[in-house]
């Protein structure tokens, strides 16, 4: 199903620190794309994997999606929103609503395509291909060494946060080599894509270009420009981490990488990252031009 626009939902996924909140701020950027902070509504879809969920087998929600839901609308300033959550926990209906909350929220600021920028909706894309076929899913990958270099000094200043998940730099490099490896699983679906975040930086125009064909959207020069400042709608007051967003776009691969780590640990990451293959972007059939 489409929305009542006829146009699909937009997905973008990836490792954390790949550059995800980067790109949801360009192609928000947008006049006729709206975005939002992070959802998470697959990640709380199914809290545990399906085969030992008992309420997902009984087709009901995680008794964590409804608290998760009323707070994304508390921080998009529409709690009157709320009364469209079912009073069922059920899989079907909490589906329903998130669309017609969604749509909603699109129409709200005159916009008729939404993107939603969960990371983590990487470990659950089988459900939003379940649940919702139509939506285009753009995978952002990112140099192993940077990638891990950024969760790994994000668990150090951050040990209440990110400590427990990114312990040291073998969590780290299994983390983005998983994650990788998803992205390998669904490069080869038509409504998938793949950007990487180094030729995002370097040739910003070129990419998002292309991601707006992907989308079915014109290109707007404006979105280059106006980026920094949509990043202040979609980033959380206590996400200081990602307050990178608000700077002229740079490529900082490198940097952190040789401050946080010793030649010693350099070495070793370099050694576990060199053994996973990168994705490519695979050739397709060309979209039609945007009109």
């Amino acid at each position: 199903m489409q929305t009542s626009h006829g146009t699909a939902p937009v997905f973008i996924v990836g490792c954390a620190r790949s550059g995800t909140t980067l790109l949801q701020s360009l192609l928000a950027s947008h006049p006729e794309i709206v975005s939002f902070p992070e959802s998470k509504f697959f990640v709380d879809l199914v809290r545990m994997p399906e085969e030992r969920s008992r309420r997902y087998a009984l087709g009901m929600v995680s008794k964590y999606l409804r608290p998760t839901l009323e707070l994304f609308l508390d921080e998009v300033e529409h709690p009157e929103l709320k009364r469209k959550l079912p009073r069922l926990p059920l899989v079907k209906l909490y589906l329903r609503s998130f669309r017609t909350i969604m749509a909603e929220l699109t129409q709200l600021q005159g916009k008729r395509i939404w993107l939603e920028k969960t990371p983590e909706h990487l470990h659950r894309l089988k459900y939003v291909e379940r649940y919702m076929p139509e939506a285009k899913i753009i995978h952002i990958v990112r140099s192993g060494v940077d990638v891990v270099a950024s969760l790994y000094d994000l668990g150090q200043r951050h040990p209440n946060h990110w400590g427990l998940t990114f312990k040291n730099e073998d969590t780290c490099i299994q983390r983005w080599s998983d994650d990788i490896a998803i992205t390998h699983q669904y490069l080869s679906h038509p409504n998938h894509t793949l950007i990487r975040y180094e030729h995002l930086v370097a040739n910003p125009t070129d990419e998002i270009q292309r991601l707006c064909s992907f989308i079915g959207v014109p290109f707007d020069a404006r979105m280059i420009e106006n980026y920094r400042n949509m990043s202040n709608q979609l980033v959380r007051s206590h996400e200081t981490w990602k307050a990178s967003t608000q700077q002229a776009i740079q490529n900082t691969n490198s940097q952190k990488f040789l401050t946080v780590f010793t030649p010693e640990q350099q070495d070793y990451v370099r050694q576990a990252v060199n053994a996973v293959e990168l994705p490519t972007l695979q050739t397709k059939t060309p979209l039609a031009p945007v009109t």
